[in-house]
């Protein structure tokens, strides 16, 4: 199912705004025009052994402690999954990333993080599965699209490095 069906058939709207190819926070300061709502980074992230896996949101400008980020999480050598287990579990490749990715992970293996600076915005950035657009949706109706899905944010001030 396209990500615009399942946002339509769930009564979430979003605001649509198409750009060229983005694959880093500072292409999209680059090329996407000025959007209302929070910009967010999305990690894709699981533990050493690759049993765990994390979807962590933070503001675009935040670079992640990983090491403590993973004493947060009681993991062992957290670090960034591959493009492959990023094609297994959310059927996303590398650069479009997304909280919206979710919708793929039906078997509910991926765990949500959102950094606390995120779940107080009034409105959120996020790719829709493909990173040649961007959306932007309200912070209420990503609660309601994480429901939607069966998923649960774990809301947390995410350790940044210095």
């Amino acid at each position: 199912m396209q990500i615009y069906d399942y946002l339509e058939t769930h009564g979430i709207p979003y605001e649509r705004h198409d750009h060229p190819p983005v694959f880093t926070c500072e292409d999209v300061n680059r090329l996407v025009p000025t959007l209302r709502g929070r910009k967010t980074k999305n990690l894709f992230m699981c533990d050493n052994k690759g049993k765990q896996h994390f979807l962590v949101t933070v503001p675009d400008e935040k670079s992640v402690d990983l090491k403590s980020f993973g004493e947060v999480l009681e993991v062992k050598k957290l670090r960034f999954a591959s493009a492959d287990r990023l094609q297994k579990h959310l059927k996303l490749d590398p650069g479009a990333v997304t909280i919206l990715g979710v919708v793929n992970d039906e078997a509910r293996q991926v765990r949500v993080i959102m950094d606390k600076a995120i779940w107080e915005a009034e409105a959120l950035q996020c790719h829709p599965l493909v990173n040649t657009a961007t959306l932007v949706i309200t912070l209420d109706n990503i609660r309601r699209f994480l429901d939607a899905t069966g998923h649960r944010a774990m809301v947390m001030d995410v350790p940044a490095r210095d």
